[in-house]
């Protein structure tokens, strides 16, 4: 069965019209397919008025400047030496308000890097893109369990690394696209019929090149390919595909002529791997084709985990599963090479007793593979995202400041801790 939401929309539509009268009844079983396809059209809607309002003229989203503090962390810089740079008008001219307070774009941030690049006295990298035997850090973000807090991880690293200079793609490859739309892309509106990852990896003559799926975002030097319900055919074609090719019978062409399942996501990147540092990707919340593409196309692999005991039972199946099926995949000639491998506690509240229990058990099981950041439950973080935002797309104004500042201060603890094993696995101090 296939999913195109355009056509199922106007089977909805058309329906309706001819059984208007069958499903006035909110309990007429015979149409709840009608129905379902209604109340998903009507939520489409509403959240597309809803873009429109939150995002005017154009629906599109649009970056905050950053203020000189802000700015100065990010480069690692005093905010006294970018304001001597901006009195001496040096390097792009920032904007001011009346009483002097002033804030760059994230596109004069960059400008600001290539600048103090250009005239540093030290060895010190503002632009830190990876050079010469550097190999792409592809990581996957994953877990079996959904509210793990993968997502929300996925697109805080992505945003983090591209506020950081690096370049950096964003894969969804979850069909509930909840990534895209943190970055801008309404699922079914935005991501057309082949626009998501599949137009890529899928095995007919539909296939697409990678760097035409791949669409710009609000950050500076972040691009996404976005994903939509789409990425579903890829689960219902890969073991047709495979039984075709297991019974000699046609239709296993393609599958001969362009490799296993498995090598398919590692193949396309390597297209556009010249273009970027870095490849986030966020992993659908079960161990499916899609999951095992990404964690054959991974250098590195980042596990979230919620720190309760259901969350953790169901983590030790994911494990379980993961460890057989990496095994079967190794055999059958996946690349398991990993640089890395690490479990990130999420939604974690210091103040609960079970919960840093088990952030101690979980840490004396796996000792250095968790990493020592904690991702803190954050009502910052949960307040942006009720916009389809992150914490680095709301301004600290909008919140307690305490409130914001903490929610800052754990994502920048995670991602840089990240950040400096991608640097590490490159040789860099």
């Amino acid at each position: 069965m296939r999913f195109n939401v355009a056509h199922a929309a106007q089977i909805a539509c058309d329906r309706k019209m001819q059984t208007s009268e069958s499903i006035r009844s909110p309990d007429a079983v015979a149409e709840i397919d009608t129905l379902i396809t209604e109340h998903g059209l009507d939520l489409s809607q509403k959240l597309q008025a809803h873009r429109l309002a939150t995002f005017p003229p154009n629906a599109r989203k649009t970056l905050r400047p950053f203020n000189l503090s802000e700015v100065a962390k990010l480069l690692g810089v005093t905010p006294g030496y970018l304001r001597n740079l901006s009195l001496e008008g040096k390097g792009p001219s920032p904007a001011a308000t009346p009483s002097g307070r002033r804030s760059y774009t994230a596109e004069q941030m960059l400008d600001l890097r290539r600048y103090l690049d250009d005239n540093r006295r030290s060895g010190r990298r503002y632009i830190p893109h990876r050079s010469g035997s550097e190999h792409l850090q592809i990581i996957a973000v994953a877990n079996f369990k959904g509210g793990s807090g993968k997502t929300t991880t996925a697109a805080h690293l992505a945003q983090h690394l591209a506020l950081s200079a690096y370049r950096v793609l964003a894969i969804d490859l979850d069909p509930q696209a909840s990534m895209s739309a943190l970055h801008g892309f309404q699922p079914e509106l935005d991501v057309g019929p082949n626009e998501t990852i599949y137009g890529a990896i899928r095995y007919d003559d539909q296939r697409r090149p990678l760097r035409e799926l791949i669409k710009p975002t609000n950050f500076p030097g972040l691009d996404i390919v976005p994903g939509n319900i789409e990425l579903m055919e890829f689960e219902y074609d890969t073991p047709l595909v495979l039984s075709r090719k297991k019974d000699g019978s046609a239709g296993g062409g393609h599958q001969a002529a362009d490799g296993l399942f498995f090598s398919r996501l590692d193949k396309v990147l390597g297209d556009v791997a010249d273009q970027y540092d870095v490849v986030v990707i966020d992993c659908p919340p079960q161990l499916g084709y899609l999951t095992m593409s990404a964690l054959c196309a991974a250098t590195a692999l980042l596990i979230t985990v919620h720190p309760q005991m259901l969350d953790v039972m169901s983590m030790c199946q994911f494990l379980l599963m993961l460890g057989d099926v990496l095994s079967h995949l190794k055999t059958a000639g996946g690349n398991m090479r990993y640089d890395w491998i690490r479990y990130l506690i999420t939604r974690y509240e210091a103040a609960d007793g079970p919960q840093t229990d088990m952030v101690a058990f979980i840490r004396s099981r796996f000792g250095r593979h968790v990493l020592t950041n904690p991702m803190l439950k954050s009502v910052a973080i949960a307040d942006a995202s009720l916009t389809k935002q992150t914490i680095y797309e709301v301004d600290r104004r909008q919140f307690t400041p305490a409130t914001y500042d903490r929610a800052i201060e754990a994502l920048d603890g995670v991602n840089g801790e990240i950040e400096a094993l991608i640097r590490k696995t490159w040789g860099r101090a």
